[in-house]
């Protein structure tokens, strides 16, 4: 009975949870990558906003067409 446990201890094959795992920290790492956007992308919108609007102001040629 003990050489059967011993048998079925050493024969795991743990590929299957460490892809599980890399799929876990790929999803959070998504996460995490969506929720500064949503964070952040007001603030970013609004800077490019504003260094448009100056550009439009005292440029001329393509770079006035923001």
């Amino acid at each position: 009975m003990l050489d059967f446990f011993r048998r079925l201890t050493e024969r795991r094959d743990e590929d299957g949870a460490s892809a599980v795992e890399y799929g876990l920290l790929v999803a959070g790492i998504a996460a995490l990558i969506v929720i500064i956007v949503f964070a952040l992308g007001g603030v970013i919108k609004n800077s490019f906003d504003d260094t448009c609007k100056n550009i439009k102001g005292g440029g001329s040629g393509a770079a006035a067409s923001c």
